[in-house]
């Protein structure tokens, strides 16, 4: 059992929940819990090692996670409740940790729905649009610069797998502008000029929703065709950016789903 911080995979854990750069130059990142390394085994990603506690044996889904990994070879390190908690990124650690691969999808290179987050800085809220985008078929993210690093632990957790699906790119504006050539580019705006129910929101679309505090800045103004409003009751000036995100990408998913089901029957 691993009991001590200064164990060399211990600190690497650490400096991987704190630092953006260790992140970035290992090219890995910590996923806490059963539930998100049940992801990480349904994506079929190998964790480079795993630390868990005692106390996972009284979930027989830790159980049996725990054995898969351990007969597939993958370096499963029992630690002590001290060493876990100093491992972790939440108040209340499950018992378990996996270092994993961070994935590296390829953004498709013809979306027909594509969102862009603009100086979104809450990573909580960050994740919680990747989970929306990916139930919604959004087919690939871009993060604008000013935005979250998407491989926050906030962000990880609260994206609950989205990121082993979802395409997630970080891009400057000019290779954005290219990504959306030929897309019809919508902006959510508290006072745009379209309720968002009045777009068309089949072919190819790019929605871009702005950070909680200021909003979109004027490079994703300019690039955006269009600004489209979600009509709110007297006395609401805005919607927490992450609800935004659902509604809109939610009223795009029903409007493709209804096309698409009207050409099946058509045919």
């Amino acid at each position: 059992m691993i009991t001590s911080l200064k164990n060399d995979r211990v600190r690497l854990v650490r400096a991987l929940q704190e630092r953006r750069r260790v992140r970035q130059r290992e090219r890995r990142w910590v996923v806490e819990g059963i539930r998100l390394c049940q992801e990480v085994a349904t994506a079929k990603l190998r964790p480079h090692f795993v630390f868990y506690t005692a106390r996972l044996q009284e979930d027989p889904r830790g159980q049996a996670l725990l054995a898969t990994w351990q007969e597939a070879g993958v370096p499963c390190e029992e630690v002590s409740e001290a060493v876990m908690a100093a491992c972790s990124d939440t108040e209340t650690p499950q018992g378990i940790l996996a270092v994993v691969p961070i994935p590296d999808l390829p953004f498709p290179p013809h979306p027909t729905l594509t969102l862009i987050l603009d100086r979104l800085r809450d990573p909580g809220n960050l994740g919680t649009i990747l989970r929306t985008a990916w139930a919604a078929g959004v087919e690939g993210v871009i993060l604008a610069p000013g935005t979250v690093d998407a491989t926050n632990p906030k962000a990880v957790r609260a994206a609950m797998g989205a990121h082993f699906h979802l395409p997630v790119v970080a891009m400057d504006w000019e290779e954005i502008a290219r990504v959306v050539a030929g897309c019809r580019v919508y902006l959510a705006d508290a006072r745009g000029a379209t309720i968002y129910t009045d777009v068309d929101w089949t072919g190819r679309v790019a929605l871009v929703v702005g950070g909680e505090a200021a909003g979109a800045g004027s490079r994703a103004h300019a690039l955006a065709g269009a600004t489209v409003a979600i009509p709110m009751a007297d006395g609401v000036e805005s919607l927490n950016a992450a609800v935004a995100a659902a509604v809109l990408l939610f009223e795009a998913a029903r409007q493709r789903r209804a096309l698409s089901l009207a050409q099946e029957t058509a045919t």
